[in-house]
């Protein structure tokens, strides 16, 4: 058995610390001051932790190998295996022409640039987001605005804000699910914290859209169906994620929201011509005018109608129970490790979710969707393997940053670095969201941002006293906030509508919103650590 030290470097607590912290410090500066692409980055993070776990920390060589494995599994299974049939579904629709269906469709709900913001940026985002994450969102999301007359900068700026409040549950849950397996954590737990956190998010986001949009007239006329859909969406993420599952969270939540906004009448009503002469400043999509026959609009929505039901099914506890049977539960070969006070590691053991896991369900709405769309089977394998194919790269950052995670987790890094900012004492409840936006501002990824950090919170809030899944949480909602200034995403949003190479004047134009945003989220998080706002918590 290795067992865990926390000082390893000349007994001193701080060293030990800074020799810690060397796998992180090198991916961050490899990715946000030399700019190297994040897989290079990824990787070659890893193999600084594997040579500090393994000289540093003591870690017998073969169990930090171990250890790095079993986080490339973790990468694989359950995470991309969500991300790449959730693209694989959209790359159907696309194949089939019926993503140009859905997006006339959406051009008709309202003629209104403000409201047709919030529709596609922030209720079809969320869903999207919901669905694959990664940045699809913003690609998307821009390329439909500007297909309806937006600005090119506008239509990049209002998808890159409105993809934050949906991104800690989006990939079907794929961060709170990674956060609850490197924490330790129950996944319910973590999930019901963060969803008593983002949705305060939803309730301003909405509002912040109408403004880019349309400055204070936008507000002025538009905050009703705005506030309308901001509460029902944050009133949805909240009820799914604290009671019926964190895999459905943005899923509902899109969907109430959309709902709301629909019936507000003041959101149907024809904008005036000022309006949209003055927020229109693009092209308009010459296609929006075509009309559509019925049943093919009807099959358009089918793939997303579909992923609902198969989820909605699979969350009936008979059925979560049947498919629970298939989860695959072992101990994880040459693994063998205890902390600090010689108490076995949660992670010597490897679950494996089979059927129940995101990924497979949408798999099997996949094999409906093709059959719906009418996507002959060769063809859609080829989909299938193209969307691989188009992932590879992410496929490797996702891999080597779980590994990189597993190893400072199991190698007794991440604690040490956690023993050590726990001095930060009760100030650590303010601090906490501003490491997860740090994260997830140079990888892109609240995803990764919970692998590398999360087990480094929980640490530090059990050794300042604080609760361990507030600041878990914390590191989530907070990492959601830095989406919209991470590298990855200006760069797809950028290439979606046609700016490539203005990538700063997009990071000059969000980074307002995205640190006033964080400083809302920590004091939230620092009046949920005290009598102020500790109701909240479950």
């Amino acid at each position: 058995m290795f067992v865990q030290q926390l000082e390893p470097v000349a007994d001193s607590l701080a060293l030990s610390a800074l020799v810690a912290a060397l796998p992180l410090a090198t991916v961050l500066i490899l990715l946000g001051v030399i700019r190297m692409k994040a897989h290079l980055a990824g990787l070659i993070g890893l193999a600084v932790a594997v040579v500090v776990g393994w000289l540093t920390f003591g870690m017998p060589l073969g169990q930090t190998f171990s250890a790095g494995a079993a986080g490339v599994l973790f990468g694989l299974f359950p995470i991309m295996w969500i991300v790449v049939n959730a693209l694989w579904v959209y790359r159907l629709t696309v194949r089939t022409h019926h993503f140009d269906i859905l997006r006339r469709s959406f051009g008709r709900l309202s003629d209104d640039p403000r409201i047709q913001a919030l529709v596609i940026a922030f209720c079809f985002g969320a869903l999207l987001e919901a669905l694959a994450g990664f940045g699809a969102p913003v690609a998307i999301c821009s390329v439909m605005l500007v297909a309806l007359g937006f600005d090119p900068v506008k239509a990049a700026v209002v998808s890159l804000v409105a993809n934050t409040a949906p991104v800690a549950f989006g990939a079907m849950g794929t961060p709170v699910v990674t956060l609850a397996q490197v924490t330790g954590l129950p996944l319910d737990t973590v999930a019901s914290v963060v969803g008593r956190q983002t949705p305060l998010l939803a309730l301003v986001v909405p509002l912040v859209l109408i403004g880019l949009v349309d400055g204070r007239r936008g507000l002025r006329e538009t905050w009703v169906p705005a506030l309308a859909c901001g509460v029902a969406f944050a009133v949805a993420q909240f009820a799914a994620s604290n009671y019926v599952s964190a895999q459905l969270a943005d899923i509902g939540a899109a969907l109430a929201g959309a709902a709301a906004l629909v019936a507000v009448p003041s959101a149907r009503r024809p904008a005036a011509e000022p309006v949209r002469a003055a927020v229109l400043t693009g092209v308009r999509s010459e296609d929006l005018d075509q009309a559509d026959p019925h049943p093919e609009v009807l099959r358009a929505y089918a793939p997303y109608g579909l992923i609902v039901v198969i989820f909605s099914v699979a969350q009936i506890p008979p059925v979560k129970d049947l498919l629970a049977k298939a989860t695959q539960v072992f101990d994880w070969p040459f693994l063998d490790v205890a902390d600090s006070v010689g108490e076995p590691v949660g992670a010597n053991v490897f679950s494996l979710p089979l059927v129940a896991t995101g990924g497979t369900l949408v798999l099997l709405a996949g094999l409906f969707t093709a059959a719906v769309l009418g996507v002959r089977a060769g063809d859609a394998a080829r989909e299938w393997a193209g969307t691989v194919y188009e992932l590879r790269y992410a496929i490797l950052t996702v891999t080597s940053v779980l590994a990189l995670a597993y190893v400072m987790n199991l190698s007794g890094q991440a604690a040490t670095i956690g023993h050590f900012v726990a001095a930060a004492g009760a100030g650590l409840a303010f601090l906490s969201p501003i490491l997860g936006w740090f994260g997830v501002a140079v990888s892109g990824s609240d995803t990764s941002a919970n692998a590398l950090f999360g087990a480094l919170q929980v640490t530090a809030a059990n050794e300042s006293g604080l609760s361990p899944e507030l600041l878990a949480a914390a590191n989530s909602s907070g990492g959601v906030l830095g989406k919209m200034i991470s590298p990855q995403n200006l760069t797809i949003a950028c290439a979606a509508v046609g700016l490539a190479g203005k990538e700063g004047d997009l990071l000059r134009k969000v980074l307002p919103w995205s640190v006033g945003l964080l400083l809302v989220m920590c004091l939230i998080v620092m009046g949920q650590s005290t009598a102020v706002l500790g109701w909240m918590l479950p």
